[in-house]
């Protein structure tokens, strides 16, 4: 491999902590936390850099700006030295270092200079780190196309939902007498219900091994926020404790921390974790309904609401969440929402494996920029072994 050196992290980057943005909210440069842009500036601090996420949930996140922005105090800002690492290459090489692994704290996660500095990765000559981010780049607009198809979908749905089900101006209400019930006003031959009557909270637990060989793998982090489609989907063999099974078509309701609002329908057989609901319609005809009943955000805050735990709050289902109150509209108007958004929601579930192999093919491509990437990773600040991440350039 010439040309490939083994560099500490510390002379390949400078570290910048973000700051707070008080007294500079709102303008026209983007205001990264650890989840990603959360607002807008006045003013920018930093150009062409890496966001780290700090401390918390989404400690060790990676995000890449090219332009100017600000960001929070609960980031660290990287910019790489131009002479030596190509700044899209090393958010890349972030990516799949996975830093959350070398964080410390006790009661959260936190990710400090300190650590970082400590690692050292294998890096190879710019021409080559150019030609990996160019590949991944190609594959990263893709993604984003299909992401973006996905929210137009999920807009369609949502719409379409609040139009019927809220505004009660679903097909033929002209023709629909809304009569007082004890539950307030409804269309005639609708009723009050609970979220208990439209699903069924399965708990098919399992063990880890090679019975789940078929399944996919994913846990809550895979859950997009507030988004009907996966992040990420991961091999089965990482499933390794607190497992349950679920099955297409299934509904997965993050209760960890519910506020997070992560809902989607499972694309595929698979295995999740404990800390997520798994949620099967009880009819085929309320699948959909079923699906964007859960979706909406007066759920989430009810689940939320309601959820025990200080420190990792967690929903509950059995009693509570099980017992909150919906609509059931009349069959007719059930089956016709399930014939008109259930096809959206699969285009969705397809969307979301098309995206997870666009990912698989991007790494790859990668066998074609030559040998393979060993990001050789030590958490030599913390005293811990060293441990070999190695990237898909086979």
């Amino acid at each position: 491999m010439s040309g490939w050196r083994d560099v500490q992290l510390a002379d390949l980057v400078r570290f910048r902590n973000g700051k707070s943005t008080k007294g500079i909210e709102g303008g026209e440069f983007p205001v990264y936390g650890s989840n990603g842009i959360i607002g807008t500036a006045s003013e920018p601090m930093y150009e062409n850099a890496i966001i780290l996420g700090r401390v918390g949930a989404y400690c060790g996140s990676v995000e890449y700006c090219p332009g100017k922005f600000w960001a929070t105090d609960n980031t660290i800002v990287v910019e790489p030295y131009p002479e030596l690492l190509g700044v899209q290459f090393a958010a890349y090489m972030f990516q799949v270092a996975d830093l959350n692994r070398y964080a410390g704290g006790a009661a959260q996660p936190l990710l400090t200079q300190t650590n970082l500095k400590g690692l050292s990765f294998v890096i190879p000559p710019l021409e080559t780190q150019r030609r990996i981010a160019s590949i991944l780049g190609a594959y990263d607009d893709l993604i984003e196309v299909n992401r973006r198809r996905v929210a137009v979908l999920e807009e369609m749905a949502r719409g379409l939902f609040e139009e019927w089900f809220v505004r009660f101006r679903f097909p033929g209400h002209e023709n629909v007498e809304i009569v007082e019930t004890p539950d307030g006003p409804l269309p005639d031959g609708w009723r009050a219900g609970t979220l208990g009557d439209l699903v069924e909270n399965r708990r098919d637990t399992t063990g880890p091994g090679d019975h789940l060989s078929e399944r996919a793998y994913v846990p809550i982090e895979c859950i997009g926020r507030r988004s009907l489609a996966l992040d990420s989907i991961r091999h089965w063999a990482e499933a390794q404790s607190s497992l349950q099974l679920f099955s297409k078509g299934d509904i997965l309701f993050g209760a960890m921390r519910a506020y997070f609002h992560k809902v989607a329908p499972a694309p595929m057989d698979g295995v999740t974790r404990s800390t997520c609901f798994v949620l099967r319609p009880r009819k085929d005809q309320l699948a959909a309904y079923s699906l964007m009943t859960l979706f909406r955000d007066e759920t989430v805050a009810y689940a939320t609401t309601h959820s025990k735990g200080s420190t990792i709050p967690y929903a509950q289902w059995a009693g509570v969440l099980e017992r909150m109150q919906c609509l059931i509209p009349e069959p007719v108007i059930l089956n016709l929402f399930q014939s008109m958004i259930q096809p959206k929601v699969d285009l969705i579930t397809n969307a979301c494996v098309r995206r997870q192999n666009i990912w698989l093919r991007s790494r790859r491509r990668l066998a074609e920029c030559g040998p393979r990437l060993v990001v050789d990773v030590r958490r030599q600040a913390c005293g811990v072994a060293s441990a070999d991440i190695r990237w898909s350039v086979v």
